[in-house]
């Protein structure tokens, strides 16, 4: 019975040990992906809206990508690109992360007539496709990068709300809560430093998968023309001008694709890594349901 709870001990060390490795190595490659973005422009082999190359010369023979039909060099665009996606959708998910975590610990704590109107306006916002939502709104805002990141922002923020206040009325009613208020803590420093650390994860385990998605949306919306404007390097309007040039000429449209596809696979991968590490029972069950 001993060497039984021995062994079990040792594989949970030990896949925990492995979730942590995991979870390590893909920080660092999103690391590597944001400090890319970040020093794009002096990564770039080429000036990114320089049309000296030879239009839609095939990857190689110094084009790492190929160019595009105005013979610019696509490798340079991405690089470039992908910070104007990425640091777009990281800035969309911290709005709507704190705002949305906001309204929802607030609502949930305070309950009453505020709590019912929040969440009957999420109600209203979750009622609509989100992307058809989007599209109306960017439409209406007659389009470019900032109007498509306020069009997400104001159909996004409600999933936060919805997840901060059921994590707030599950843990407010605990009895650490009710000893901070009977130590005299006010309702302030009750959230700050009760309810806020408690609910955390789950936010931040959404927010990381969220970054993903919204790279996703954004590029959409850039796709249709609602996003960001050539001559504005950003994946989605990449994608979007070489899509009649698929079957002729694919590496101007597969080139940002494969981008698009690499960025969000290590969010959501990083996304997973979190929860498991965060909420390793959850995870595991999940894994069992699914199987």
């Amino acid at each position: 019975m001993n060497e039984s709870k021995t062994v079990s001990v040792r594989r949970q060390k030990v896949k925990k040990g492995c979730s942590r490795l995991r979870l390590y190595t893909l920080i660092f490659l999103v690391l590597l992906l944001l400090l890319t973005a970040g020093f794009a422009e002096q990564l770039c082999p080429f000036d990114p809206n320089a049309q000296i190359f030879t239009p839609l010369a095939p990857p190689g023979d110094g084009h790492l990508c190929g160019t595009d039909r105005f013979g610019r060099d696509l490798f340079s665009r991405i690089l470039v690109g992908l910070r104007t996606s990425l640091f777009s959708a990281l800035a969309l998910v911290a709005v709507i992360t704190l705002t949305g975590t906001a309204l929802g610990v607030v609502c949930g704590f305070q309950g009453g007539f505020a709590d019912s109107a929040v969440m009957r306006f999420s109600d209203i916002c979750l009622a609509f496709p989100g992307l058809v939502f989007a599209l109306a709104i960017a439409a209406l805002l007659n389009g470019g990068l900032q109007n498509a990141v306020l069009s997400l922002a104001v159909i996004s923020w409600p999933k936060y709300a919805r997840i901060a206040r059921s994590q707030t009325l599950a843990v407010k009613h605990r009895d650490y809560i009710k000893a901070a208020r009977l130590a005299g803590d006010t309702g302030l420093q009750i959230v700050v430093r009760h309810i806020l650390p408690n609910i955390l994860g789950p936010v931040l385990v959404t927010a990381t998968l969220d970054i993903g998605t919204m790279m996703m949306e954004l590029a959409g919306l850039s796709f249709l023309g609602l996003g960001a404007q050539p001559p504005t390097p950003e994946l989605g309007n990449m994608m979007s001008g070489g899509r009649s040039m698929l079957q002729i000429y694919p590496w101007v449209i597969l080139s940002p694709g494969i981008a698009i596809l690499i960025a969000v696979m290590l969010f959501n991968l990083l996304g997973d890594g979190l929860r498991d590490y965060l909420d390793p029972k959850s995870a595991l069950k999940s894994r069992r349901d699914f199987k």
